[in-house]
């Protein structure tokens, strides 16, 4: 009976989390050069645009958002950004948060690793002539406060925490090709 309850717990938060919604005022459904990174033989502004949610759990503890190229020629994708322990007061991002040295991500927040091998926000730069790559942005209601990683949590890590910890996720996607 307790595992019975269990999951009709976890199924009325899933069925809630219907609501919890990620938009960009930034975003357009097509990337620019602000989110293009500047490296790899891309020459743009390498800006995290501006994200904000809505309408989470009330159960939420705390928040992650990563950012996720499936199409990357890798055999496993290419993270972008990975950021957690956001606390669950935060429900938007400013545009430029995922540059460190500006200081616009909260405190608490940690960013780590991404695929580029370094913290903080990556733009999209994906191989000259590949059909346009879908860029996924997810925002993740956790249930717990903190997760227990740093700087240096590889993206794959990260990814297996927040995915034994989410109670609803939200995302939206945007595209870009060269």
């Amino acid at each position: 009976m307790k595992a019975v309850m269990s999951v009709l717990l976890v199924a009325a938060a899933w069925l809630h989390a219907g609501n919890f919604t990620l938009t960009s005022s930034d975003l357009q459904g097509q990337l620019t050069m602000k989110e293009v990174f500047n490296g790899f033989g891309c020459s743009g502004e390498n800006v995290s645009p501006a994200l904000q949610w809505a309408n989470a759990p009330k159960e939420t503890k705390s928040f992650a958002v990563t950012v996720y190229d499936p199409d990357a020629p890798t055999g496993s994708g290419w993270w972008h950004w990975v950021v957690f322990n956001l606390p669950a007061t935060v429900t938007a991002l400013p545009s430029g948060a995922g540059n460190g040295a500006k200081g616009l991500m909260p405190k608490a927040a940690v960013q780590s690793m991404t695929s580029f091998g370094q913290a903080g926000f990556g733009g999209a730069c994906p191989p000259v002539g590949d059909r346009p790559h879908r860029y996924v942005f997810t925002v993740y209601a956790l249930d717990v406060a903190a997760l227990d990683l740093d700087v240096s949590a590889m993206p794959a890590l990260v990814g297996y925490m927040l995915n034994a910890h989410a109670i609803a996720k939200a995302s939206l996607m945007a595209y870009y090709g060269r």
